[in-house]
C-alpha cells in the first residue's frame, strides 16, 4: 500500500481517552503536502476541527494533531493508525492534556464518490 491511496474522505467513530470511553463520531480527510507528507483535517460532531501532519510506512500511518476547544486552550496529541486497507484505518491516539492512563480509539472507513461508505 502507498500514501497515495489513502488520500480520500472517512466516516470516523470513535472513543475518548478517559474512563467513561464516550463516543463521537465524524469524518477525516487526508491529503498531501508538496513534500508527500500526509496532512489530516477531522471534523468532529459538525463543531470541531482538528489538523494534523504525519508520515507513512510498511501500513501505519503516524499523525501528529492539535486544536482548540471552545475557550481556544490548545491541545496537542498523536494518533496511530494501522492501515488493514486504503478503505479501512484501524486507530488508537493520545492527547497531552488527556488521562494517561487510557488511550482514545478510532475506526475509519473510506467515503466512495457517491458518499457511501465502503467497509
Amino acid at each position: 500500500m502507498t500514501q497515495n491511496e489513502l488520500i480520500g474522505t472517512y466516516v470516523i467513530e470513535g472513543s475518548n481517552q478517559d474512563a467513561s470511553k464516550s463516543s463521537y463520531k465524524g469524518t477525516l480527510q487526508l491529503s498531501l503536502d508538496h513534500h508527500q507528507r500526509i496532512l489530516a483535517q477531522w471534523t468532529i460532531a459538525e463543531d470541531q476541527t482538528q489538523q494534523g501532519i504525519g508520515f507513512f510506512k510498511n501500513n501505519i500511518l503516524v499523525i501528529n494533531f492539535q486544536y482548540h476547544n471552545e475557550v481556544n486552550q490548545l491541545f496537542k496529541g498523536t494518533v496511530v493508525y494501522n492501515c488493514l486497507t486504503p478503505e479501512l484505518l484501524e486507530g488508537f491516539w493520545s492527547e497531552e492534556k488527556g488521562d494517561p492512563q487510557f488511550l482514545g480509539t478510532e475506526m475509519a472507513y473510506r467515503v466512495s464518490n457517491e458518499n457511501t461508505v465502503l467497509h
